[in-house]
């Protein structure tokens, strides 16, 4: 699996950017993804330094429709903080 693979997409929210001023940013992970997996693959993309990386499992939210009920699909969230001595990520830096 490469390492697009691995990263899915950014979390753009509100308290993701209030994070970035203390240098982590959020990514959709994929569900298979190791701690160490996505340091490689960050750092590699980016070219960036990273110092830890926090992930947690999101539970898909119950959704229904009339009588119908089902759930939305499960997936995995990275926090990545940086090194000090690392540049930020360009990719977010428009956003805040």
């Amino acid at each position: 699996m490469s390492n697009f693979d691995l990263i899915r997409k950014p979390i753009i929210t509100e308290k993701s950017m209030e994070l970035i001023e203390e240098r982590k940013y959020t990514f959709q992970v994929e569900k298979t993804a190791t701690k160490p997996e996505i340091k490689k693959a960050i750092e590699e993309i980016f070219g960036v330094e990273v110092e830890s990386v926090n992930t947690m499992n999101m539970y898909g939210k119950l959704k229904r429709q009339g009588a119908h009920q089902g759930r939305r699909a499960s997936w995995k969230k990275a926090i990545v903080k940086l090194k000090e001595s690392s540049k930020p990520i360009e990719f977010f830096e428009g956003m805040e």
